[in-house]
């Protein structure tokens, strides 16, 4: 079974910035699709971005202009980098694995990493 380990999450300024990490176990992580979402106090889980096998992303609303996903397939690694954070981005961040190259249910979970923003 896949296992993924979000690092990274902390507390920063407004304004401020934040990468997260996410590592992956096993040997299909380059076939498949890689997301990051969030969930804050009393709201529902949300996606904030996508990155298919092939390198092509999606990002939600919230993160348009302002994060940036990436994949480095040699350290079977996604990243989510974050500027200008504000305080509606504090909420705990979830690495995905999809089941396929691209956004499908039914994938891998991580146990989240808690970003707060604050000041």
């Amino acid at each position: 079974q896949v296992q993924l380990v979000e690092s990274g999450g902390g507390l920063v300024q407004p304004g401020g910035s934040l990468r997260l990490s996410c590592v992956a176990s096993g040997s299909s992580f380059s076939t498949k699709g890689m997301g990051w979402y969030r969930q804050a106090p009393g709201k529902e889980r949300e996606l904030v971005a996508f990155i298919n096998s092939g390198g092509a992303i999606h990002r939600g609303a919230s993160a348009r202009g302002r994060f940036t996903i990436s994949r480095d397939n040699g350290k079977n690694t996604v990243y989510l980098r974050m500027n200008s954070l504000n305080l509606e981005d504090t909420a705990v961040y979830y690495c995905y694995q999809s089941r396929a190259g691209w956004l499908e249910l039914g994938g891998f979970w991580g146990q989240g990493t808690q970003v707060t923003v604050s000041s």
